[in-house]
């Protein structure tokens, strides 16, 4: 989706070629990049629409978003790379593909770590969300927000899994997290990172067995068509980190990045509603579409395997500090 000028727009009605024409000098407009590698059909992608007519609605036409989704511009390292060297503007990916350059946000992967909904929002939008963010400003990006992938649960190609023992020896394709690999590790499995631009080749092809992910972008991105099994482990909760070139942000006006940080702390709420409401019409839709779905697996036979562990190699390297303010917030 391309946002352009009134008057771009009445020249194009008038049969000019004019793909996208600036606003007159005086308005200084700025142009925004934003990529993401969802479907069209996620929440992702409607909330990054409403991020960019609202910007422009609320900016009288001076800030114009143009949104790149579905990895049109690349993976997500690949968009990542993009922001950081100020040839994209925005990038929205999930936080396990940023843990690589600032390794504290792992913290947020850690297996069976939130309880809930309420205690993702008390924590992401709280004191240790804003302690997190600058994390990643050496890394040349700045956070505009943690919007929201979900708890994920696990498909698979080859059988229902309804314990912890029904994971061995599967090839789960996971993110390139630390923890996510290590928990898989731990359960017998055989864990294989890989871009979300690649997922649904990989199962189609049997590359890998399954993955794991909201039962939401399970839906929209069509998994349901090479997965046979859905077990609603939610084994853990996923961010995903709004991210703007820091480079491009400290060259705007004070106006612009004032505005912007603003429009994005108000879409992102809405942003982890659209998820949250379309939680239980999505597992219902997986039904339709022929997933077997096990509703209710032993989650504490999982949970006993791998928390402990995956805790404890992250407290090795940076110490108990933000693993215990996360249980402690909200409880």
């Amino acid at each position: 989706m391309v946002e352009i000028t009134r008057r771009a727009a009445l020249a194009a009605a008038a049969g000019l070629a004019l793909p996208w024409v600036a606003a007159p000098a005086h308005a200084q407009t700025t142009r925004i990049r934003f990529a993401h590698p969802h479907p069209e059909s996620d929440s992702w992608h409607r909330a990054a629409l409403l991020f960019a007519k609202t910007l422009k609605e609320r900016s009288d036409g001076a800030i114009q978003v143009q949104v790149f989704p579905n990895g049109a511009l690349g993976s997500d390292p690949t968009i990542i790379s993009a922001a950081r060297g100020g040839t994209l503007d925005i990038a929205l990916t999930g936080n396990p593909y940023f843990t690589g350059l600032a390794p504290k946000l792992n913290v947020l992967d850690l297996p069976f770590q939130f309880r809930d909904r309420k205690h993702v929002t008390a924590v992401l939008d709280g004191p240790m969300g804003d302690k997190l963010k600058p994390e990643l400003e050496p890394a040349g990006l700045v956070v505009l927000g943690f919007w929201d992938i979900g708890f994920r649960n696990l498909t698979n190609s080859r059988r229902p899994v309804k314990a912890a023992a029904d994971i061995e020896g599967l090839k789960i394709r996971t993110t390139p997290n630390p923890a996510h690999i290590k928990a898989f590790q731990l359960l017998g499995a055989n864990p294989t990172p890989l871009a979300f631009t690649e997922l649904f080749t990989a199962l189609e092809t049997r590359t890998v067995d399954g993955q794991e992910n909201p039962t939401t972008l399970i839906l929209n991105a069509r998994f349901f068509e090479v997965q046979k099994h859905l077990s609603l482990t939610r084994h853990a909760y996923t961010a995903g980190i709004l991210a703007m070139s820091k480079q491009r942000m400290d060259a705007l006006p004070e106006k612009h990045r004032e505005l912007i940080r603003a429009v994005a702390a108000e879409v992102t709420p809405k942003q982890r509603q659209m998820n949250e409401d379309a939680e239980p019409g999505s597992i219902a839709k997986l039904k339709e579409e022929g997933m077997q779905v096990v509703a209710d697996p032993d989650r504490e036979s999982m949970a006993k395997i791998v928390v402990e562990p995956v805790r404890a190699e992250y407290v090795q390297q940076f110490g108990p500090e933000l693993p215990d303010a996360i249980q402690a917030t909200g409880a």
